[in-house]
């Protein structure tokens, strides 16, 4: 009897990816954003605590670019974390175990934080920009 060469235990190559994986992985990830953006939260209250000039500092690396991806990336992480963690607490009461709900819930998280971060960014924008 010939023996087949088979992974130790199921990993990512074994299976096909699926909506379930990916926000799962997202949910994850989103967190660790959120942590890291509480950070520079509180580093920001602390320049607007020390004074005038510290807190310029903030507001040009806000109003650059890239201070504009940061803040944009760290609005669709709360979103995304905000829905998906409504989606388990909804799956933690009970409801939306068979599989095209999990498929259509899982959607529904990735759909909804797009939408939720330009509603969000369209009202900013719409009252004169971020700054």
């Amino acid at each position: 009897m010939a023996t087949r060469q088979r992974p130790l235990s199921p990993h990512l190559q074994v299976y096909r990816w699926q909506i379930q994986m990916a926000t799962s992985i997202v949910h994850r990830a989103t967190g660790i954003i959120l942590a890291v953006g509480a950070l520079l939260i509180a580093a920001a209250l602390l320049a607007l605590a020390s004074g005038p000039e510290a807190w310029d500092c903030v507001r040009r690396l806000a109003g650059s670019w890239f201070g504009f991806a940061i803040l944009f990336g760290w609005t669709w992480a709360f979103a995304y974390h905000l829905l998906n963690g409504i989606r388990h607490l909804v799956q933690d009461a009970g409801f939306g175990f068979s599989i095209p709900a999990f498929i259509r819930n899982g959607w529904l998280s990735v759909i909804g934080s797009l939408l939720l971060t330009g509603a969000i960014w369209g009202f900013i924008f719409s009252r004169g920009g971020w700054l």
